[in-house]
């Protein structure tokens, strides 16, 4: 063989304990832990059926919604956006897309490569939309589907859904939501508030691991589905197959992809845990987590990059970099004390320290010490600064 085994992999593997305060993922639970130790079980092996019927469940109490379009994808979040845009965009059609950050920017670019026209309104970063704003553009473009995230990551904004769903269907179009960052931190309400499409990676709120993403349809957007006059152009995203081996419809689960069963008993067992502590009991904690960091980051003489703090997205909080090297701060942090702590994305990259109060680590006691090892790391990046 011309290619020998390599060295580095005779060597036992290395896997440190990080606090992981970023914008996600965030710490996982020994006991979320714990639960991927289990056997793998098959595919297609009645007991993991099972296991994906529990998920199901625990979907729609988490997004609020009666769907029978409720499934688990095997993929990161960005699967989500993709089976969004592939599902119910077909060539030619419109979207009204809500850009104030990297992921608006990033749904039109998907948009687009499924043969989408997409029509952006952009607000400053920073910033949410106005429902008078979104219905003009509703009013004015006429578009089947409009896409906006109600936790945009990139910029550490919140932005309010209840009644957007009204508008939306006012003007005959389908309302599709990114909760990624949001949901299990802040109310969702998927049917109240008329949402015909949502999907969220586990990874942060929910605190699973990454690498599923939770997704659900309206009948609305189901019907939309079935009805297109062209197949979806990723048969991966499709949900006409993968809702079947979700056992969504037709009563029948056929073979779609080979799931990954620690990644599905992980999910099972992060939506338990919030099924026990009780979904507003869970929402609670992030609110009460995010005032314990915002008074912290106050007291440092950090400045909130979202000035209104009724915009503020409460699972990342972004400061804005000022008076300090931000990659030393960063890198001070992680090398002397195993904490993440997430610069700026897309367009705040450079500009904004973001730091997560998500899932596991939504506790006084991880907090404070992030805020101790924030101040430490602070002076240091200012020292280090200031003898440039």
């Amino acid at each position: 063989m011309e290619v020998p085994a390599p060295e580095i992999l005779k060597k036992p593997l290395v896997v440190p304990h990080k606090i992981l305060m970023g914008a996600g993922p965030a710490t996982i639970s020994p006991r979320i832990l714990h639960a991927m130790s289990n056997p793998v079980l098959g595919h297609m092996n009645q007991e993991l059926f099972q296991i994906m019927d529990e998920i199901k469940e625990g979907i729609k109490y988490v997004f609020q919604t009666k769907n029978e379009l409720t499934l688990a994808i095997s993929a990161s979040a960005h699967s989500g956006m993709e089976a969004v845009m592939s599902n119910l965009l077909e060539p030619h059609d419109k979207v009204l897309i809500a850009v104030n950050g990297l992921w608006g920017s990033r749904a039109a670019n998907m948009a687009e490569r499924y043969g989408a026209s997409a029509v952006k309104i952009v607000t400053s970063l920073g910033d949410n939309f106005g429902f008078e704003e979104i219905e003009d553009a509703l009013r004015k473009e006429r578009p089947k589907l409009l896409f906006i995230v109600q936790g945009e990551t990139s910029t550490g904004v919140y932005q309010p859904l209840e009644g957007l769903g009204d508008i939306c269907h006012k003007y005959n179009c389908l309302l599709a939501v990114d909760v990624v960052a949001s949901v299990g931190a802040v109310p969702f309400l998927m049917d109240k508030w008329g949402v015909d499409a949502a999907y969220a990676g586990v990874q942060k709120a929910l605190g699973g691991p990454p690498g599923v993403t939770i997704i659900s349809f309206s009948s609305s957007a189901q019907k939309e589905i079935f009805r297109r006059a062209t197949q979806s152009k990723v048969y991966y995203w499709d949900m006409k197959i993968l809702g079947q081996q979700w056992n969504c419809y037709n009563n029948v689960r056929p073979y779609h992809h080979t799931t990954c069963s620690t990644l599905l008993v992980a999910l099972r067992e992060s939506l338990a845990i919030i099924a026990e502590e009780g979904l507003e009991n869970w929402q609670k904690k992030h609110e009460q987590g995010y005032r314990r960091l915002k008074e912290g980051l106050e007291r440092l003489g950090f400045e909130f990059f979202v000035k209104d703090e009724n915009k503020r997205l409460i699972t990342v909080t972004s400061v804005t970099v000022k008076d300090f090297d931000w990659m030393e701060l960063v890198n001070y942090a992680m090398k002397r004390h195993n904490v993440e702590i997430a610069g700026g994305l897309g367009p705040t990259a450079g500009n904004i320290l973001r730091i997560g109060v998500m899932g596991f680590n939504c506790t006084p006691q991880t907090i404070d010490r992030v805020l101790d090892v924030l101040e430490e790391a602070l002076k240091h990046a200012k020292t280090k600064k200031a003898k440039l």
